[in-house]
């Protein structure tokens, strides 16, 4: 089978109607319709095998997170996600891995509407590379630079199940086989909170998304809007399987771990209903899990509110 060939037959999908998209695959362009008031937001995102996932994952879930993750990034801005593009390297074109791939991507992308309007295709390495447009009403995009002292700091979800199941690949941890299919859930098809990003607008004072690790995330949320920030060890979100470890691997996977994929965000004290009434509306739980200082840096702080060293750093892909 040829590029062309593939593309037809495993991406080429009919247009769905509607003022965004006027021009979808086909042309050396997609051609866009913005909204009227609105601002477009852009980003990318990009899945290398060995890197961001394991050969064995299931060819539906990794087409499902690579447009996932990139979704995670609009949901951080409260954006409504329109279109998105595709480039895709793949050592072979084997059939089977196109037909699942495509399946988990597109249902993913019909579930918010998105639709796919180009992209490219290569020999090479397993390489998924997404870009993802979406919009906001004009002037309203929540941002990292918005914390001001005194705000509440919240978390979407819960937190480190990805790492852990991770920890479990490796051979560093066991879990039981039901435990292990809801953090390997956790870890393979990642749930972007879209709804609950749109719902923050007006809202949240900032926002971003956990790709990183909570303590690297949290610390370009702080150095951008200039404050620090308090979190309660004891708050963070944690399923049955996290809670069941270890003091430590818990503190390493819910603070470090990486590929979380929840929202963290700052609101005024004085929007705590408003909050959860956001989170009733997107039927996303959320957890109210520390706050914003006016001195800089950041506090661990345990049960008793005393000070814990801090002795975890985010994830950087050329460090780590």
């Amino acid at each position: 089978m040829g590029e062309f060939d593939l593309i037809k037959r495993y991406f080429k999908r009919d247009l769905v109607p509607g003022a965004t998209v006027d021009l979808g695959i086909g042309d050396d362009c997609a051609i866009l319709s913005a909204s009227p008031g609105t601002q477009s937001l852009v980003s990318c995102d990009m899945l290398v095998e060995g890197r961001h996932f394991v050969s064995t994952v299931a060819p539906a879930r990794l087409g499902h997170k690579a447009l996932a993750v990139n979704l995670s990034d609009l949901a951080a801005c409260g954006a409504t996600p329109r279109a998105f593009t595709l480039a895709l390297a793949l050592p072979t074109v084997d059939e089977s891995f196109l037909e699942g791939f495509s399946q988990g991507l597109f249902a993913l992308a019909d579930a918010h509407g998105i639709t796919l309007i180009g992209g490219d295709t290569t020999a090479g390495p397993l390489n998924i590379c997404i870009t993802v447009i979406g919009e906001v009403p004009a002037g309203s995009a929540l941002l990292r630079s918005g914390a001001r002292a005194g705000d509440d700091l919240y978390v979407s979800g819960r937190l480190g199940d990805a790492r852990l199941a991770l920890e479990v690949f490796r051979g560093k941890l066991s879990l039981p086989g039901e435990q292990f299919e809801q953090v390997r859930l956790a870890m393979e098809c990642p749930q972007p909170r879209v709804d609950l990003g749109q719902a923050l607008r007006g809202i949240a004072s900032s926002a971003i998304d956990l790709s990183d690790g909570l303590i690297g995330d949290l610390g370009h949320l702080l150095q951008a809007s200039k404050v620090g920030a308090s979190l309660a060890l004891e708050a963070l979100p944690r399923s049955p399987a996290m809670a069941d470890q270890p003091l430590a691997i818990q503190r390493e996977c819910m603070l470090a771990g990486g590929d979380d994929y929840e929202l963290l965000f700052s609101a005024p004290e004085l929007a705590r209903a408003a909050v959860q009434r956001a989170a009733l509306a997107s039927a996303t739980p959320v957890t109210r899990i520390g706050s914003i200082d006016q001195a800089f840096g950041l506090r661990l702080l345990d049960g008793q509110g005393l000070d814990l060293p801090l002795t975890f750093g985010g994830f950087d892909h050329f460090k780590s």
